[in-house]
Parts: C-alpha cells; sequence; structure tokens
C-alpha cells in the first residue's frame, strides 16, 4: 500500500525534465512545484493520524487511496503552471498513507520489534520513490515510441500509477485488518479513542523527534523530487540516465531504514531508550557529513559514491526515528504518528525554499541543508529521551508496562 501511494506521489519526478520544457517552467516555479508537491502531506498526516485513531487503519487506508487516486489519473489534463501545481498539492496528499502504515505496524506487532516491523514497512513504502525514477521513464519513453509526442507520453502515463492504487485499495480492504484481534468496530478499542489527550504535545521529546524526522526523511522526499533535475543540468545526463541514478538512491530503501531499525531495537536493548537517542544522532551527523561530500563533489562518480553514503544514513536515521515514536504515547499514537510524520515534509517544504531561489544554485542548497542536518543531530545527540531512567514506564490500555 505505502509503496503504491510512493509510487504515485513523486510519479511525476523523473518526467520534470520533459514537463519543464513542454511547459516553460522557470526555475522559481519549479520550486514551487516541489514545494506544493510535500506541502499538503503535512495537513494530511496530522488529519489522518486522528483518522487512524477514530477509523482504524484499515478504512483510512482504503479511502485516501481511492481519494487520492484522482488527481493522479487527472494531472494530465494541466494545461498550464497554475493547473500544474494545484493537481500537484492534490497529489501530496497521497503522502499521508505513511501515518497508516507505521500507525498499523505499531498495532500488529510486539514493542521488543516495532522498529524493526516499521522499518521494513516504511523503507520498502519508501522504495516507492526510487522505483517510480525508474519505471516511469521506460513508460513514458513506451508512450513515446507508440507514436504520441513527449507532451501527451507524460500526461498518459501518469494512468498507471492510478490504476495501481485503485488496484490496491482493493487488495487492502480484502486482506487486511485493523489489529490481530480484529478491526475497530469489532473490539473495544475503538471506543477509547474518541478523544484527543492534548496534554501528550507538552512532551518535548516529540517536538525534537518531529525535528529530526524534518532532516532525514525531508531530505529524502527533496531529494526524490530534485534528482533527476539536478543530474541533467549538473552531469548532462539523459532524462533515462538521470531517473536510473536517482532511482538508485531509492532502491537503498530495500535495506537501509530496515537496517536502521533493527539497529535501532539492539540499542534499545542494550541502553534503552537513550541509546536509540544515541543512535540517531550518529545517523543525522554522518548523512550530513554525506550531504556536504555530494555537494562538492566534481564529477559524477564521486557524486553517486557520496549520494550512496548519504542516502544509507538518511535511510537509517528515518528507521531509527520510527523505533523511538511508537514508545512517547500509546493512547495517541495516530497523533503522534502524524506530527512526527508531518515533520518530514515540513523539512522538505523548507528544503523546497532552497531550490527555488535564483541566488543559490542546487550545490550550495545541499550544502546549507548538510550543515543543518549535522546540527539538528547535535541537538538530538544531548537530548535525554528517557529523563529519569534507562526504564521507562510506559501506559498501555490502562494497564502500565515496563520496556527497556
Amino acid at each position: 500500500m505505502f509503496f503504491v501511494c510512493f509510487f504515485g506521489w513523486f510519479g511525476l519526478a523523473p518526467l520534470m525534465p520533459t514537463i519543464r520544457e513542454d511547459m516553460g517552467l522557470s526555475k522559481a516555479q519549479i520550486g514551487n512545484i516541489m514545494i506544493a508537491s510535500v506541502s499538503g502531506t503535512i495537513v494530511a498526516r496530522l488529519l489522518i493520524g486522528r483518522l487512524c485513531d477514530l477509523w482504524g487503519p484499515r478504512k483510512t487506508a482504503v479511502r485516501l487511496l481511492v481519494l487520492g487516486s484522482l488527481p493522479v489519473f487527472l494531472v494530465g489534463l494541466s494545461k498550464d503552471y497554475t493547473s500544474f501545481l494545484l493537481f500537484r498539492l492534490a497529489i501530496s496528499v497521497i503522502g499521508g498513507s505513511f501515518v497508516i502504515t507505521q500507525f498499523h505496524t505499531s498495532l500488529m506487532f510486539a514493542p521488543n520489534i516495532k522498529g524493526t516491523a516499521n522499518a521494513i514497512a516504511g523503507g520498502w513504502g519508501n522504495l516507492g520513490g526510487g522505483v517510480t525514477n525508474m519505471v516511469m521513464p521506460l513508460v513514458f519513453a513506451a508512450i513515446v515510441g507508440f507514436g504520441y509526442t513527449k507532451a501527451e507520453a507524460w500526461r498518459y502515463a501518469m494512468i498507471l500509477p492510478g490504476l495501481m492504487m485503485l488496484g490496491v485499495a482493493w487488495l487492502y480492504y480484502r486482506y487486511t485488518q485493523d489489529t490481530p484481534e480484529g478491526n475497530f468496530e469489532e473490539i473495544p478499542r475503538a471506543e477509547k479513542a474518541t478523544s484527543i489527550d492534548w496534554s501528550v504535545l507538552r512532551d518535548w521529546r516529540i517536538w525534537v523527534l518531529t525535528l529530526a524526522y524534518g532532516m532525514c526523511f525531508g531530505m529524502e522526499i527533496t531529494f526524490d523530487n530534485v534528482a533527476s533535475l539536478h543530474f541533467v543540468d549538473t552531469f548532462h545526463l539523459s532524462q533515462r540516465s538521470a531517473g536510473f541514478w536517482a532511482g538508485v538512491f531509492g532502491f537503498m530503501n530495500l535495506f537501509a531504514r530496515a537496517l536502521g531499525g533493527m539497529a535501532a531495537d539492539r540499542a534499545g536493548a542494550k541502553a534503552g531508550i537513550k541509546g536509540k537517542g544515541w543512535l540517531l544522532a550518529l545517523m543525522l551527523i554522518m548523512e550530513g557529513a554525506g550531504l556536504l561530500l555530494f555537494a562538492s563533489a566534481g564529477s559524477l562518480g564521486m557524486a553517486i559514491v557520496a549520494m550512496l553514503s548519504f542516502a544509507l544514513f538518511l535511510k537509517m536515521a528515518n528507521g531509527v526515528t520510527y523505533g523511538i515514536v511508537p514508545f512517547l504515547s500509546t493512547r495517541n499514537a495516530g497523533l503522534v504518528n502524524g506530527i512526527v510524520g508531518a515533520g518530514g515534509n515540513i523539512g522538505g517544504m523548507l528544503f523546497g525554499f532552497l531550490f527555488k531561489s535564483d541566488h543559490l544554485t542546487y550545490i550550495d542548497a545541499f550544502s546549507y541543508i548538510g550543515m543543518t542536518v549535522m546540527a539538528v543531530g547535535g541537538l538530538v545527540l544531548f537530548t535525554r529521551f528517557a529523563p529519569k531512567a534507562e526504564r521507562a514506564a510506559v501506559t498501555v490500555d490502562d494497564a502500565p508496562v515496563v520496556v527497556s
């Protein structure tokens, strides 16, 4: 489900060189499109976190897939910058599927493997961003091969992710359930989620993780958006080759985010939640260093090596973050998942302003982001995620449970 949502969410990204030419887009307009492509997800993730608490992840996912497929199908009708921008904003709502994924896996798996489960589900979902970078240029080329113009081909290509979303909506409705015990309407839990304990927002650890997730996932969706254009403009690659290398970045999710989740579970077993915090700080600092190396790369080969470096630590940081999130609040898991998840899109939105600026090159933007990520890594390092003890008491459905 999350894979297909990511595929549809970023299906347009590898086609942007053609779309830019077709619509005569300026750098500032492309920057606005990048910002729009992640902005709608901010609100969507907050709302969907609440809907997961009320409806359950199954119904929430199906409704999002069906509604989200509409702008994916219809974006091909856009004729100018304004209409394309609005469709891109509407498509960005699909990114709220991440909250459903993390909420659902948190319900289905035991505490000692939540980090691994969340990271595998999230990583294979994010993998959609890599696959779409590789596949959509091939779909585009195939349509051109049938005799359609490039301006027509990118529009018809978006029918594929729309159909995939509808197909998965049926599969999710037919073959999943909200919890191991049954769907929300069948178990007492559904009745306990009718109100929100807003006091959870006073937990400063939530906001630190929100900032951290903005640095890792925010950078991931930014790179998914800008990678093809960067490789085309800086290293003069074709759209297909640029899409391939951008896809390699996304393919790191095959193992990297899962590796971060597993490492978080190991750190938690040895040093409690503070060990997970130290691991997250290290991943962010290494991600920032890799971004600085990528920005200074003078050749395609060096850029690829640097990209693989920061991609590894970035995606591991994603996994580590959501190895911590499920333990911050069990009563309002959807809300907390939504807040931290929205932080990733806020980061992506803010980074988009750097790539929009006429006064900064893409290389400048990557450099500034790298330094910011390292600074946030330092903040996480000095954050005490378990200030009172290594073993923190949490509450699960009115029953206190001690978790390491």
